[in-house]
């Protein structure tokens, strides 16, 4: 790669989890000067490591990693903060004369990162408290029938269970006689860097087969006892860190909900709806270019298949 590549490109790594975007992202990184900006929700969280399939402490020491371990739990970060300090972010890797490898399948942060946000969503402390009061009593289920009334565009595009994206929708709703879908759908500024999108695929079958394992090999490496002790660290599963596939069903298993086979089997359902909604949402991405994936292929080999700025 010539330096002026480096110094104004991006790469962008994206895909439904567990198909090996992080592996793919490390073999880049070994053939050219980079920095990886990680555009994973839920590695931003300290304490979660498992459930969030975490980079290893090795493979934080290999490339420089931006955006893991930045929050607590019990924080909330938006995807309006993280595509500001995101871009900031890249502007400064490039500064460096490095590559910013930006890795994740957070479809939200990356659509914050690389197309942003227009203007900040307005914001009421007091709607926002009773609203995740009443999350607490009635449930997401329930908070998202009321925002199908009222909002029916922005409940379209929110999952029954994002108990913090249902909560924010209706605290603009009651709190601006707004629909969240407005500020989504406004004109926004796009990335001040060029950049490219490669999206990673496998067959289903293939994927879904990965996905299981994966989720096996969580539980095997102590994903309970990461729960409990985020417990034991006075976090709630209700904060929405810990409403994510994994953690969600742990809790449910530690709360006597559900047996030990029902909780790995529903994490392994969720995972794969989940990686479904994802590969719905980068077929809407703009300018992404789909890498298929051969069963068993080494991550160099993918890498060297990534065309670069």
């Amino acid at each position: 790669m010539n330096h002026a590549s480096q110094k104004f490109g991006a790469v962008v790594i994206t895909g439904p989890t567990a198909v090996g975007k992080t592996d793919v992202a490390l073999a880049l990184a070994e053939s050219v000067p980079s920095e990886i900006v990680s555009a994973d929700s839920r590695q931003i969280y300290r304490f979660m490591d498992i459930g969030t399939a975490k980079p290893t402490a090795e493979q934080l020491r290999f490339v420089p990693h931006h955006f893991i371990d930045i929050c607590n739990p019990d924080e909330v970060y938006s995807a309006g903060e993280y595509g500001r300090a995101a871009r900031e972010c890249v502007l400064q890797i490039q500064q460096r004369e490095k590559l910013p490898i930006i890795v994740g399948g957070s479809g939200l942060y990356l659509r914050a990162l690389l197309e942003g946000f227009s203007e900040p969503l307005p914001s009421n402390r007091a709607v926002q408290e009773e609203l995740k009061k009443r999350a607490g009593q009635e449930g997401s289920i329930a908070l998202h029938a009321e925002l199908a009334r009222v909002d029916p565009l922005s409940a379209q595009r929110l999952h029954p269970n994002d108990v913090h994206r249902i909560v924010r929708a209706l605290e603009v709703f009651y709190a601006e006689h707004a629909s969240m879908h407005k500020f989504w759908e406004t004109p926004s500024t796009p990335a001040p860097f060029a950049y490219r999108v490669y999206c990673l695929h496998l067959e289903r079958r293939v994927l879904y087969e990965r996905i299981n394992r994966r989720v096996e090999k969580m539980l095997a490496a102590g994903l309970v006892e990461e729960c409990r002790g985020l417990l034991a660290r006075g976090f709630k599963p209700q904060h929405n860190a810990l409403q994510t596939v994994g953690y969600r069903e742990v809790f449910s298993y530690l709360s006597g909900e559900i047996d030990e086979l029902a909780m790995q089997e529903l994490i392994q359902r969720h995972t794969r709806q989940y990686a479904k909604r994802q590969l719905t949402w980068f077929r809407k991405m703009a300018g992404c270019e789909w890498i298929g994936l051969n069963e068993g292929e080494e991550a160099r080999a993918v890498a060297a298949r990534i065309g670069i700025l």
